[in-house]
């Protein structure tokens, strides 16, 4: 696992750096900006994975040789399978970016709804509290 977060490290500081030597060699300032986040993006998965790594103990069966197929198995979360909310929340989005070209009438209300379908996709299988019983 040590391996995973250095890696991702090491290439934040390799665009951090690439994109001083871009700057001070003259560069256009989108070319910087994209190096420079993607190195502030790469250092966050970075942080992320070292994190998760020191949480966990740093070993995954995945850096062992003598590891089974079974030993990474587990609960891998909960997933609705029958859920109509993620067509709303993307066409909202798409909306959204539509909204950017077409109007700005369209984004505001295209984030309205886009607000409205996330929080109906959050609390989906949230139930009411009958305190009146």
């Amino acid at each position: 696992m040590k391996v995973n977060w250095r890696l991702f490290f090491g290439f934040g500081i390799l665009y951090v750096i690439l994109a001083v030597v871009y700057w001070k060699l003259g560069g256009e300032a989108v070319g910087i900006t994209a190096m420079g986040l993607s190195g502030g993006l790469a250092a966050l998965i970075g942080y992320y994975l070292w994190f998760v790594g020191k949480r966990t103990g740093g070993i995954l069966p995945e850096d062992s040789d003598e590891a089974e197929i079974a030993d990474g198995a587990g609960e891998l979360g909960f997933y609705s399978p029958h859920s109509w909310w993620p067509l709303p929340v993307a066409l909202s989005t798409c909306a959204a970016g539509m909204g950017l070209i077409i109007g700005w009438w369209l984004t505001v209300i295209a984030v309205g709804a886009l607000i409205i379908s996330v929080i109906g996709f959050v609390t989906e299988y949230e139930k009411p509290s009958n305190s009146a019983h």
